[in-house]
């Protein structure tokens, strides 16, 4: 076999040395990226002491300061306010603490994920052991995968630490979380992140068990298996060989589908609240299993209370319910909480003569809706449920609701979803 490199292969080369210099240039815009998030944030903070508080603030000037910052810079970069902290918190290690990673994304040498993974593991190292953390991990970051670099360090963070294990531990359970993650094509992912030996149970344990499942006549593979016996474990306590005694679950859950769907007669996808669109089948499937889930069947002609105007407060439950379709989530910019954990905010203030209508009242969670109170954050609603932010330094950001519902006059009650339905 011939050694030299042909004509084809060098131009290959040459592609190859193009996509590792686009590499470089994205690495260093990250590097002018957090350069200016960190110069936003100073700046913020340098001007806190101008902002006018109300005579009922409940906030001081510096958390007023602080989540407007960083609740527009989510919405300027369309980012859940978490992500928007995360890299605010990331900027300023990279321009106060690591000035070594900060010349290396500066000069292209590494990657943001490579510097990410740098600012992770030294995020706890008391100051005086960050230089030499540093130093020792940039010739790595130079030439590991991510993945790597993250065993890496964490074993070199372990060496150089000089707190112990367990005491970091027990500090880190108290943030342990889980999340779900909506995927294309009706999947979803569930994230669970606690103590180590907890994972590795719960995976050996599924992984044993899927294990002893598998025989001549299973067409699953074991990932497959595995998967289905932590779904049965989680929703109903058992796995289909009675293994497991937990808890059973209850799974409260909305799923809005069309009468002709659900009479087989369409292939409309449903929508599953938190989701988004599933396949009719499953719709079906779901909209039959009445005791856990809650069905709700839309019809064009479908009216709902739209508004009960001065008259009261309290928002009722039909207009809730609808309210609830329509939004799905936390109405303000980038945020991604479920309208059932919400809070339903009139748009214009009730106390300002706001009225309980629709068309003023939208879902904000607990920390979004304290920040419409407490901030210089200003929002209108315009006919469909569009909500136009108008954010302290005047930039307008635009909501839409998740789904557009049909509605009747004020005052129409759906004849498909009575006050008193059993589901």
């Amino acid at each position: 076999m011939s050694t030299s490199v042909g004509t084809t292969q060098k131009q290959l080369g040459l592609l190859f040395d193009a996509v590792a210099a686009a590499d470089r240039v994205i690495a260093r815009n990250h590097a002018v990226r957090a350069a200016a998030v960190d110069e936003a944030r100073r700046f913020s903070e340098a001007h806190a002491a101008e902002i006018p508080l109300g005579p009922h603030s409940r906030w001081d000037r510096d958390e007023i300061a602080r989540r407007e910052f960083s609740s527009e810079l989510a919405a300027t970069l369309h980012l859940p306010e978490p992500t928007a902290d995360n890299l605010i918190a990331e900027s300023r290690a990279l321009t106060e603490n690591l000035p070594g990673t900060r010349a290396a994304l500066e000069d292209g040498l590494i990657s943001y994920r490579h510097a990410q993974t740098l600012i992770g593991q030294a995020c706890s190292i008391p100051l005086p052991g960050l230089p030499a953390f540093e130093q020792a991990l940039l010739p790595a970051a130079q030439n590991q995968t991510v993945a790597k670099l993250k065993h890496t360090a964490r074993v070199l963070r372990e060496r150089l630490h000089p707190e112990t294990i367990t005491s970091r531990r027990a500090r880190s359970i108290l943030e342990r979380t889980s999340w779900l993650q909506a995927e294309p094509d009706g999947m979803a992912t569930l994230h669970l992140n606690t103590g180590a030996e907890l994972v590795q149970s719960i995976f050996t344990r599924a992984n044993d068990i899927a294990v002893s499942l598998l025989g001549p006549g299973e067409q699953r593979t074991l990932t497959q298996v595995r998967t289905d016996v932590l779904s049965d474990l989680l929703i109903n306590g058992v796995t289909p060989t009675g293994v497991g005694d937990g808890v059973r679950a209850t799974v409260h859950v909305t799923v809005s589908v069309s009468v002709m769907t659900l009479l087989g007669h369409s292939e409309e996808p449903g929508h599953l609240e938190g989701y988004g669109p599933i396949d009719p089948d499953t719709a079906r499937d779901l909209a039959s299993r009445a005791p856990s889930f809650t069905r709700l069947l839309t019809h064009p002609e479908t009216g709902v209370v739209l508004s009960v105007g001065r008259d009261r407060y309290k928002v009722p439950k039909r207009m809730r319910r609808f309210l609830r379709l329509r939004d799905e989530t936390c109405r303000f910019p980038g945020c991604n909480k479920s309208a059932r954990r919400a809070e339903l905010d009139h748009t214009h203030d009730w106390h300002l003569l706001g009225q309980t209508a629709h068309d003023n009242l939208a879902h904000l969670c607990k920390a979004n809706h304290a920040l419409k109170s407490e901030t210089r954050w200003q929002v209108a609603q315009t006919p469909g449920g569009i909500l136009t932010w108008t954010s302290p330094t005047g930039r307008d950001f635009v909501t839409a609701p998740a789904r557009v519902l049909p509605t009747g006059p004020p005052g129409t009650a759906p004849p498909l979803l009575p006050e008193d339905a059993p589901f």
